[in-house]
């Protein structure tokens, strides 16, 4: 089979739907928490759509960069080095929100956690290219390549960003198990996670109260039961075909977050069951696309770095609708693409670009 001469268009085309979705309902869940902290309505609209054009300007410059490039040594370790030391940086700096996520520079903040994802893909497809044969070595392969993503589960937990850590984790899992680990491993893994998870759940506080208001949100219905009530509210509310964009109610000061986490219960309640569907078909798509790249490229080096851009959306998404829908508890994780928040906007278009760039040379 001769090589694609363009990218795959299905993805490209998914993903400036989906970014234009998102600029839409930024501002339909935005604008009037904005007006009234800022005293304009597109506060948040100009901000994201200023990230918007900065990540799809880094999407087609990576479209055009052949991604065996960044299999350079130097290149890897690079980012993993900085991510590492971003990562640390933040423990030095003012919280926000009572965390230590966010570096803050002039009037522009950046969540290093977001940097993370991409790094732990780039050195796990490099590491792992030449050892797909050695994959039962648990000293050799196995725990090298998974030193990194304990390194930065460790330093993101501590921010504290559970949540993160966990897709971090999963994305870790996905290109491991795509690279020919044996599933006793994954077992081994998830088992030796059961204390660390007990400890960070149990016994802290806000988390066990997440927990409990997860199994039984109206046991304290305007404590830690608020945000699954009022997001199950708006999603109830909108019915089949929602009540129209702009005209949400949940988002009026009573859905905390309405442009960020909780921005799918915005579109639940304006553009209904259909609305709803209809960006649960476009992640799919993406989705099946992805596989469908990682199927069709013969070098592994690709192949590895497609498995983990694939699952980092697709595993943020699952994940921010299951926790709307009360399918999970609350956790910090941004809709992909959708959700408010420049970094992890920017960041994952960057990644995108890279795919495409992949699906042009793949057989």
């Amino acid at each position: 089979m001769a090589k694609r001469v363009s990218v795959d268009t299905w993805l490209f085309t998914v993903t400036l739907f989906l970014v234009f979705i998102g600029l839409v309902m930024v501002f339909s869940a935005s604008a009037v928490m904005a007006k009234e902290r800022y005293g304009t309505g597109y506060f948040f609209l100009l901000r994201q759509l200023m990230w918007a054009v900065a990540g799809l300007a880094a999407m087609i410059a990576a479209m055009r960069i052949d991604y065996r490039r960044f299999k350079a040594p130097a290149i890897v370790f690079s980012l993993l080095g900085i991510t590492t030391l971003m990562l640390i940086s933040v423990f030095f700096l003012d919280r926000a929100h009572h965390t230590h996520r966010w570096i803050h520079w002039g009037g522009f903040s950046f969540q290093p956690s977001e940097l993370a994802k991409p790094a732990l893909i780039f050195f796990l497809a490099y590491f792992l290219e030449s050892r797909t044969k050695s994959m039962d070595d648990w000293r050799n392969t196995l725990l090298p390549a998974v030193t990194p993503t304990l390194l930065f589960l460790g330093l993101i937990v501590f921010q504290p960003d559970l949540g993160t850590a966990i897709a971090c984790a999963a994305i870790t899992a996905c290109i491991l198990f795509v690279a020919g680990m044996e599933m006793k491993y994954l077992g081994y893994g998830l088992l030796a996670s059961m204390l660390p998870l007990y400890f960070l759940i149990f016994h802290v506080a806000y988390r066990r109260a997440r927990i409990l208001a997860f199994l039984n949100p109206y046991s304290d219905p305007q404590g830690k039961g608020f945000h699954i009530i009022q997001s199950l509210i708006a999603v109830s509310t909108g019915g089949i075909s929602g009540t129209g964009l702009m005209e949400g109610k949940q988002k009026l000061f009573y859905l905390p977050e309405p442009h960020t986490d909780f921005i799918f219960s915005v579109i639940c309640e304006e553009l209904g069951l259909i609305g709803a569907i209809a960006l649960v078909i476009l992640f799919a798509v993406f989705l099946w696309r992805g596989i469908r790249v990682a199927l069709h490229t013969q070098d592994i080096f690709g192949k590895f770095l497609v498995v983990g851009i694939t699952s980092m959306v697709a595993v943020q998404a699952f994940i921010n609708i299951s926790v709307v829908l009360g399918l999970m508890p609350t956790k910090g994780i941004p809709l992909p693409f959708i959700s408010y928040g420049g970094s992890s906007l920017f960041l994952t278009l960057a990644c995108v670009g890279v795919l495409l760039n992949i699906s042009k040379q793949a057989e």
